[in-house]
């Protein structure tokens, strides 16, 4: 019996003891606990870029050169270099129309490849070219036509002297055997180029951009000089100048590298148009001072040139476009673009020298 009140005795009073309160103030239940509060953000310091995020960036210090030869050059100049692999471009007035002049061949070339792409030309079709197809200006195919009358050429030859001997006359018939301007500029706005144009050919536009009106008798010998010599030099030079504010032929540089990049890479045409057009453009005899005289030697480079008309000492429409592949597979593609300069020929050829010369140059840097 005594072990049994001893037991509800310690009971009772560990009861009351526990409904006791405890010495001491009270938490303020309304205070949040510190361990509530969020934890304040710190954030990390800046990531130091690698070096393979740095080389997806071109070099400073071919940005800092291109500038220099850009500013430093008289006249409306377009400069853009895009790293075909890469995929990062730089350049000046990358976006502004240029006048294009026979780099505009690089679209006619493409547009009946395209067509061979999808069967409906052969690169062995004849195509008959007389009197009555004969161009202007630069134009070796005259000579056969004059001595001959009549001469028969495949699509393929025409390629050939069209981009490589940049012939008037062939890259003209290879147009028409394409189904004219309107199937090169669907063409370019079907592979999205961007701002590319094609113009009327090259009878319609040269006439146009000297004041004249075109007519057949003008292809033959220097009857086009004469006419053009024979106008008015006021309405010669409102004609330059309607021309330049707004080419025809209108492309920008930055426009044309890219199309250069998907052709490369493939975009553009079939693999094997795409290795006809680039041995073609390797093969390339006008321009050997320009871009290319830059290229290192153990480059390769394939390019596109143009040259527009001249008036009392302003040059207008002089271009060079091109691809150059490194030793180590890396393809650059590079426009440099004058819609019009009064710098000498010399002076030309070494701006575009020094462009071609800076991207070997920081390759790999």
């Amino acid at each position: 019996m005594m072990r049994f009140h001893t037991f509800v005795a310690v009971f009772f009073v560990t009861f009351l003891t526990a409904c006791v309160a405890p010495s001491g103030p009270r938490p303020d239940l309304t205070t949040p606990r510190a361990e509530s509060q969020p934890p304040r953000y710190n954030p990390p310091p800046p990531a130091r870029p690698s070096a393979a995020s740095s080389r997806n960036r071109p070099d400073a210090a071919l940005e800092r050169q291109i500038a220099d030869l850009w500013r430093t050059f008289p006249g409306k100049t377009g400069i853009a270099i895009k790293s075909i692999d890469k995929g990062w471009s730089i350049g000046h007035r990358v976006d502004q129309n240029f006048p294009q002049q026979s780099v505009s061949k690089l679209w006619v070339a493409m547009t009946v490849l395209d067509k061979v792409d999808q069967g409906r030309i052969s690169l062995s079709d004849p195509i008959r070219i007389g009197p009555d197809d004969l161009t202007l200006f630069y134009q070796p195919m005259a000579a056969e036509v004059n001595r001959e009358g009549t001469v028969i050429k495949s699509v393929y030859t025409l390629l050939e002297r069209a981009l490589a001997y940049s012939d008037n006359t062939a890259n003209d018939a290879l147009l028409r055997h394409a189904g004219g301007p309107d199937a090169v500029n669907d063409f370019i706005r079907r592979s999205q180029l961007g701002k590319i144009k094609f113009g009327p050919g090259e009878r319609l536009m040269q006439s146009q951009i000297a004041g004249l009106k075109w007519n057949q008798s003008l292809s033959q010998g220097r009857k086009f000089y004469t006419a053009r010599a024979n106008l008015p030099i006021e309405r010669r030079r409102q004609a330059l100048a309607d021309y330049l504010a707004n080419p025809i032929d209108g492309a920008s540089p930055g426009a044309i590298v890219n199309a250069l990049s998907k052709m490369a890479k493939g975009d553009l045409l079939s693999s094997n148009s795409t290795r006809l057009l680039q041995s073609i453009l390797k093969r390339t005899r006008s321009g050997p001072n320009r871009l290319k005289a830059g290229v290192p030697s153990n480059w390769e480079f394939l390019h596109k040139t143009g040259t527009g008309q001249v008036l009392r000492g302003t040059s207008t429409g002089y271009n060079d476009v091109g691809i150059m592949t490194a030793p180590d597979g890396s393809r650059y593609a590079v426009a440099v673009m004058l819609a019009d300069t009064t710098a000498p020929i010399p002076k030309r050829m070494e701006m575009m020298q020094a462009v071609t010369r800076a991207v070997a140059r920081y390759h790999n840097r």
